[in-house]
Parts: C-alpha cells; sequence; structure tokens
C-alpha cells in the first residue's frame, strides 16, 4: 500500500472563526486517526484571514493530544522565520509529550507576503539563503550532545525528531539529497517542476544515519463524494479561494457555488485550472484511478492530501471515501523506504 496523510491549514470558513476552526481540525484529526491515515501535517501560514494555522507548534500539539497513533507534524514550518534552536525546543517538547509521534518538515518560504516577514522577523538578519545552514543547525541540535556544546535544545538534544525537507522547486529537493533526508514536493499548490524535483532528488540522493534511500511524499488535492458531480460541486470552493489569490484576496473559504464560470475570467479560469492541476475531483472510482496514475507518474512513496471543503461533515465523507480507495492503491515498483535507525518505516 501506499500511505495516505493529510495536511490541514486548519481553514477558517465564511461566516466563522478560528475557534471553529480548531474544533473541525480536530475532528477531522480524530477520524483520520481511526480511518489509519499517517500523518497529519500542519501548515505555518501568515496575515491570511482564511487560514488559522499560523501558530503551527501549537495545533501540532493541539492534534496530537486528540489523537492516539497517527503521526502529528509541520508540513511545514518556514524555517526562515524563525531561529533554529526555537524549533528545536519546540519539537523536542512535543516530541517529548507524544514520543515517536512527531514530524518536523521545514520549507524555505516565508509563508505570507515580504511585509509580514519583515514583522515576523524584525531583527532577524537570516533568510531564505541561510536554509541549508539553519536545517543543518537544528539537525546538530537534535543529535547527541557534544561535551563542548555550549548551546543545547532542552528538551531536544538526542531526541532525533525526523526532519523532512518540503519545496517546490529544484533547491529543496537537492538539499534533501544532499542530506539524505526525508522530501515532499508541493505540488497541490505548484505543480510546475514536480517531475525535475523528483528526479534531481532521487539522483542525488546521498543515504545518511537518518535515511538509506530516497523517500519521496507528492501533495494532491483530493474530494472525494460519492459523485463525479457532487464533488466538483464541492470543489468549487476551493477554485473560488484560488481565484481569490490571484485577485490578492485572502478572505475565508466560502461556500460552493452551481456556477463556477460565473465567479472568474477566462484568463482566472486557466491560471486557477493550472495552480490545482494535481488533484483528484469525484467518485471513489475517478479517485482512485487519478490517484493511482499519479503514483504511476512520480513513483511517489506516499501521497499526503488537503482537504478544501466548506462543510465539515463533506470533509469526513471524503476521507472516509479516500481511506476506502487508498487499500487499491498500489505502489509504482518501488519498496517503501525504511529508516536506516532500524530499519522501521516513515
Amino acid at each position: 500500500m501506499v500511505p495516505l496523510s493529510i495536511l490541514d491549514l486548519a481553514p477558517i470558513r465564511s461566516g466563522s472563526d478560528a475557534a471553529r476552526a480548531y474544533e473541525v481540525m480536530r475532528a477531522q484529526a480524530q477520524h483520520a486517526d481511526t480511518l489509519g491515515y499517517n500523518r497529519y501535517w500542519l501548515a505555518e501560514h501568515h496575515n491570511m484571514r482564511g487560514i488559522g494555522s499560523a501558530a503551527t507548534s501549537v495545533l501540532i500539539g493541539h492534534v496530537a493530544a486528540a489523537t492516539q497513533s497517527i503521526r502529528v507534524g509541520s508540513g511545514g514550518v518556514m524555517l526562515p522565520n524563525h531561529a533554529p534552536l526555537v524549533i528545536a525546543e519546540q519539537f523536542g517538547t512535543l516530541e517529548s509529550l507524544y514520543p515517536g509521534r512527531i514530524d518536523l518538515g521545514l520549507g524555505r518560504a516565508p509563508g505570507t507576503d515580504q511585509m509580514t516577514a519583515y514583522a515576523l522577523r524584525r531583527e532577524r538578519m537570516g533568510s531564505a539563503d541561510d536554509f541549508p545552514r539553519d536545517v543543518m543547525e537544528l539537525q546538530a541540535y537534535f543529535a547527541d550532545p557534544k561535551p563542548e556544546q555550549s548551546v543545547r535544545a532542552v528538551p531536544g538534544a538526542g531526541l532525533r525528531v525526523p526532519i523532512w525537507l518540503l519545496g517546490s522547486s529544484l533547491f529543496s529537493a537537492q538539499l534533501a539529497a544532499h542530506l539524505g533526508l526525508p522530501y515532499a514536493f508541493a505540488s497541490h499548490f505548484a505543480p510546475d517542476h514536480l517531475m525535475q524535483a523528483l528526479e534531481a532528488y532521487r539522483s542525488g540522493f546521498r543515504p545518511s544515519e537518518h535515511l538509506d534511500r530516497p523517500y519521496a511524499m507528492v501533495a494532491v488535492n483530493v474530494i472525494a463524494a460519492e459523485t463525479d458531480d457532487e464533488a466538483r460541486y464541492l470543489f468549487t470552493s476551493m477554485q473560488m479561494r484560488s481565484t481569490d489569490m490571484f485577485r490578492g484576496k485572502r478572505d475565508p473559504i466560502g461556500p460552493p457555488v452551481a456556477d463556477i464560470d460565473s465567479y472568474w475570467l477566462p484568463h482566472e479560469k486557466s491560471a486557477v485550472a493550472h495552480k490545482l492541476s494535481c488533484s483528484c475531483v469525484g467518485s471513489p472510482s475517478t479517485v482512485r484511478n487519478g490517484l493511482q496514475d499519479l503514483i504511476d507518474r512520480t513513483g511517489a512513496d506516499e501521497l499526503i492530501t488537503t482537504v478544501w471543503i466548506f462543510e465539515p461533515a463533506a470533509c469526513l465523507t471524503s476521507l472516509d471515501l479516500l481511506a476506502s480507495v487508498g487499500a487499491e492503491l498500489t505502489p509504482a515498483g518501488r519498496e517503501t523506504a525504511e529508516r536506516a535507525d532500524g530499519g522501521s518505516t516513515l
């Protein structure tokens, strides 16, 4: 089987607020836990009225406390916004509270606009260009401390929290390969360089103490419903949100509409179709065929799906239907990567 995971941004719905978004997130994570999903990741974004996952580490703790076995982590923490020691302490704390269940996915984008990025960083002089150095500093904080080491992450030192690199270009793919780390590609909103990034990652991979072979996760938008028509109707909420992003609006996600063509202009329709081209929307059979095609094309070791649906009950139904077809998905001739430290699967 190809493991299935979930990426959540705690979307704030029109007419609601962040508190309700966290209630929905918690229920969704608990449901995913009972269905056997592999991971539940939260993504860091800032200054977006429709996204509630700014305090990513706090929400990871909230989800981990409400679930039993599913791995919980970041998809990702935008490392340039933070001092590596702070992240090491936060995730060392999470790992101490929920041992063996925490993932740390790292991105090098700000997760917002430049003005907000400045407000986040203020006197910090770091930038995305420092990302490789910051990743290695973070790795050192999770390793066994050296006697001469003057700065340690407490907690964090020696806990070896699994680190993933996330990206939508070749940079993080090449860095993940060089450091021997697992890699996740953000094809759910930036599909252009998916195949090139996976090739760069796999061809340049160097085994490490963390991973003995490449392990790639591919992100895909999934909306599953009983019929294709119903799923396409639910999908219009995501299509309108993407259209709004092109218009410079960051409003909460709205209810679906019967006529999406009345909402966008022709050039917006084309742009949104391209942005969301890595999506599987439809009945269980349609979703199964679409995901199997994606696995066959990419050789993905794992898939992570977003769930951008306005009605929370429809989100749970979509997860139910996706889980039902997940057992029918087969790897594209690639063995599941194993952790070098003991051979346990990611």
